[in-house]
């Protein structure tokens, strides 16, 4: 069978089931497909073709015995490179971190192998998932696959462009503040980010801890869900998730309220994001869902929240990158200062060290109760107000990105204005809310736009129910030919 390359993680699953195709056959056709276009998107850091192979014939044997399988039996993914993979490297696209092996799973991937999933290599990423646009990668930079002189979005630039690229159908990337939904808008995804809780971050390299979320990245809203109920749940290796069983979801919104909040359709919103999200509303409220105006008010002080939050947690858990414990060394013949110094220095990039900076000045003494702590005041503020919000509706739709993808190099001697892209985005970690981006078309140089729904605490079964009843009323998403 030609292209099963191409095929929705769904679609490969009914031909697995029906033993139509062997997921040898699948992994084979998918990692034929990465070595003739990774070269241009550039997506991986690292490959895992030799054991994904030998994980393809195990699933086989299974089936051929009869033998229960898992939902993702045989179906290849990719996973984001600050996510541990036991015996593969965890670089997290850092100089820091560059020949670190994993000697351990993450919980999500010790599920991805419970459910017979194949793992076909780690996706490159901004440096410890500090970015939004792929940029700041110190090992492998993605491009988008709809444009390739465009940026895939960030921090989850690699899984984005692999599924976008039709590498694999699916992939796992992390959301500190968009960083699984942004790049999903900018390169035509699904893209969720769950509930603080829903999925464990046991094995995920630490960015800001309490903001931190794992979720899947997808062609479809069908796999995207597939992916999420294989990942979620309690795990008692990670105090913060929570003892959550994924209900499923419908295709219908009739009666269910979306709430549109002003503050995401003001100034710094591109025209056509806003006139095709403005659509979407308009099909959604077509097939029986009611449209209600909510407000939001300090939406405008969230990104300034963010940053001082997560720049805080970032300095905190970076701390321990120091030339002693793991990865890079700096030079070992200098003294202790010396040597940290050196390690720091050479061993991060320019971006991670402007978010340490940042973080260690409001933690500091005499700016801590200024900065960091108001900034926690207004965390409570802004969940208090979307908890007010949901009394009068049950998701909430906003744009994903002001803007659609931009070029290598326009916004990165500008890091105040690269920020500013995730204004969308950061409510929605800061007040621990699950999150969905979904495709709504196209600007007019062919570029993909995304909507947001946001959720009530786990509550993932409405938004991808809005999500699925987008999809099927238009027909399904476009897929680049690339």
């Amino acid at each position: 069978m030609d292209k099963l390359y191409s095929l929705s993680a769904t679609s490969m699953k009914e031909l697995l089931d029906k033993k139509e195709v062997s997921s040898v056959e699948i992994t084979k056709s998918v990692i034929d497909r990465i070595e003739k276009t990774d070269k241009e998107i550039n997506a991986y850091i690292s490959y895992n073709f030799e054991n994904a192979l030998k994980q393809a014939e195990t699933v086989d044997e299974k089936r051929a015995k009869g033998e229960t399988v898992g939902v993702l039996a045989g179906i290849p993914v990719a996973v984001k490179d600050n996510i541990c993979v036991k015996n593969l490297k965890v670089t997290c696209a850092s100089k820091m971190l560059e020949n670190f092996v994993a000697p351990y799973n993450a919980t999500v991937v010790e599920k991805l192998y419970a459910n017979d999933a194949i793992i076909i290599g780690k996706t490159t990423m901004d440096e410890f998932a500090m970015g939004s646009s792929g940029e700041n990668s110190a090992l492998a930079i993605a491009k988008n696959p709809w444009d390739t002189q465009r940026v895939p979005g960030g921090s989850s630039s690699g899984s984005a462009a692999t599924v976008a690229a039709s590498q694999v159908p699916f992939a796992l990337g992390s959301d500190t503040g968009g960083s699984i939904r942004q790049p999903s808008a900018l390169t035509g995804l699904v893209g969720m980010k769950p509930t603080y809780g829903a999925v464990s971050r046991y094995g995920l390299v630490a960015f800001a801890s309490s903001l931190d979320q794992i979720g899947p990245m997808a062609r479809t809203v069908d796999d995207t869900a597939m992916l999420f109920g294989a990942i979620c749940g309690k795990d008692n290796k990670d105090a913060t998730s929570k003892n959550y069983t994924f209900e499923g979801y419908t295709d219908s919104v009739k009666g269910m309220r979306i709430g549109v909040p002003k503050e995401y359709y003001g100034e710094g919103v591109n025209p056509i994001v806003k006139e095709k999200v403005y659509a979407a509303l308009e099909t959604l409220k077509a097939q029986g869902a009611e449209i209600v105006d909510i407000t939001l008010p300090s939406t405008d002080y969230a990104l300034s929240a963010y940053y001082i939050i997560a720049c805080a947690e970032a300095a905190s858990n970076l701390g321990r990158y120091d030339g002693v414990k793991c990865g890079y060394s700096g030079n070992r013949t200098a003294g202790l200062d010396e040597m940290y110094e050196s390690t720091r220095s050479e061993g991060f990039g320019d971006e991670v060290k402007r978010r340490i900076m940042l973080g260690t000045y409001v933690l500091s003494s005499g700016y801590y109760d200024a900065y960091y702590k108001r900034a926690k005041v207004l965390q409570q503020s802004i969940a208090k107000e979307f908890e007010d919000a949901f009394k009068l509706c049950d998701v909430i739709l906003t744009p994903t990105s002001p803007t659609t993808s931009f070029k290598f190099g326009e916004k990165s001697s500008n890091p105040v204005e690269m920020y500013a892209g995730d204004i969308c985005t950061v409510t929605v970690n800061i007040a621990g809310l699950p999150g969905i981006n979904v495709p709504c078309g196209f600007d007019s140089n062919n570029l993909p736009i995304g909507f947001q729904i946001i959720g009530k605490k786990f509550r993932e079964s409405d938004i991808l129910t809005v999500a699925k009843c987008y999809e099927n009323t238009v027909g399904g998403f476009a897929v680049k030919e690339f």
